[in-house]
């Protein structure tokens, strides 16, 4: 027997029973269930970043329960269940995409002309601009920044206000000025230390961050999938140090940072397939 969506509905029904169903779950609210959303949805991100694609079903289910425990919690304050939101996201899909659904029809015959994927992106944005104006009582005030959600990571978030000012011009013409001004905070990273003023420090390091941020956006490179990159080497290249040390029954405190640079050049070579001059 194979469970069906039905019966996962059913289940979050049953959890949230007021009698019968779990005192976790009956308790938990939208607020309190976010930081589990945010958490499964890197869980799926980093089964396909590893290559552990034989647990992507699982971590793609503990996702899909999110949005069913969001629509259960709105059913039972009768604003949506989860049919209108599988009825939501497939009209938004079929009006973004009209070189695909040109009628509006679903199930439709595929004989419309293929667009070069420039043109579907930009008809994309076209749309998206234009929903974005329909939700606005006053267009005149609306910001094209207002429906960037401030809960993104601070790195996604960056890039995707760069990428929105970007499409009204406000933007470097390529990466090479955008890379002047990375050197250009990075100056006034130092000078701010050199005052020995924490405060500006910290929002200099802000702006460095950003022109980075920006950097990749132009590079064509997600930086918060780049970050994540540099975060699992960090790892890997520290944990075979700390491997090395055990082998030879030394604590790391005891060693100079000149040893353990030399640990970490190693790690580096090997990751390479070099082999070592030692």
């Amino acid at each position: 027997m194979m469970y069906s969506l039905e019966d996962l509905l059913h289940l979050m029904s049953r959890l949230r029973d007021p009698q019968f169903g779990c005192p976790w779950d009956i308790k938990q609210t939208y607020a309190t269930i976010v930081p589990h959303t945010l958490e499964e949805a890197y869980e799926v991100a980093d089964a396909i970043e590893r290559g552990d694609l034989d647990h992507l079903q699982g971590e793609l289910g503990d996702l899909l329960f999110q949005v069913v425990y969001y629509s259960q919690l709105a059913k039972e304050e009768g604003r949506f269940e989860f049919a209108g939101v599988i009825d939501s996201i497939t009209r938004k899909l079929i009006r973004r995409h009209p070189h695909v659904f040109p009628t509006g029809d679903l199930y439709a015959p595929l004989d419309v002309p293929r667009l070069s994927e420039e043109q579907v992106k930009q008809r994309w944005e076209e749309i998206k601009a234009e929903e974005r104006a329909e939700k606005a009582s006053a267009p005149e005030q609306l910001s094209l920044l207002d429906d960037v959600p401030a809960t993104l990571p601070a790195l996604s978030r960056s890039a995707k206000l760069q990428k929105r000012a970007g499409q009204v011009g406000f933007d470097w013409p390529d990466a090479l000025p955008v890379l002047d001004k990375v050197r250009e905070e990075l100056d006034e990273v130092l000078e701010a230390m050199s005052e020995n003023d924490p405060v500006a420090v910290a929002d200099e390091i802000g702006d460095l961050l950003f022109s980075v941020v920006n950097l990749a956006r132009h590079l064509k490179v997600d930086p918060e999938t780049a970050l994540r990159g540099a975060n699992g080497k960090f790892e890997r290249r520290f944990r075979f140090i700390e491997q090395a040390l055990r082998d030879t029954h030394r604590p790391m405190e005891d060693c100079t940072l000149e040893e353990l640079d030399a640990l970490w050049g190693e790690a580096k070579r090997q990751e390479k397939n070099e082999p070592s001059c030692g």
